[in-house]
């Protein structure tokens, strides 16, 4: 009898930090332009979970949607940046709280 050896996808990548994100990472999608602020429906991008926080911990709905509805814009907020050369250096599963609470929308 022949088994059949499917091949793995591969894991997709967090546009914002680079690293993959594995099946047993916390994940979470992101509306690039902010649900209450006219994105419903729009693009969302795959982020690990902690690159998710960051993003809300950094900036409010409203300046998300005004300035930040991009990946390279996100990418050149100095705090993002700051983050992400930090985080680009743990495992692609790390996950830790966020310090400080959600911007104010």
């Amino acid at each position: 009898m022949t088994v059949a050896i499917s091949e793995s996808q591969p894991d997709p990548i967090c546009p914002l930090c680079g690293r993959p994100i594995p099946k047993e990472a916390r994940q979470s999608k992101h509306h690039l332009i902010p649900r209450l602020r006219g994105g419903k429906g729009g693009a969302t991008v795959l982020l690990h979970q902690i690159c998710h926080n960051e993003i809300h911990a950094t900036l409010t709905e409203t300046e998300l949607a005004q300035a930040f509805h991009t990946i390279e814009a996100l990418q050149g907020h100095p705090r993002l940046a700051k983050f992400i050369r930090w985080v680009a250096k743990r495992p692609p599963g790390f996950h830790s709280k966020t310090p400080g609470g959600r911007r104010k929308r």
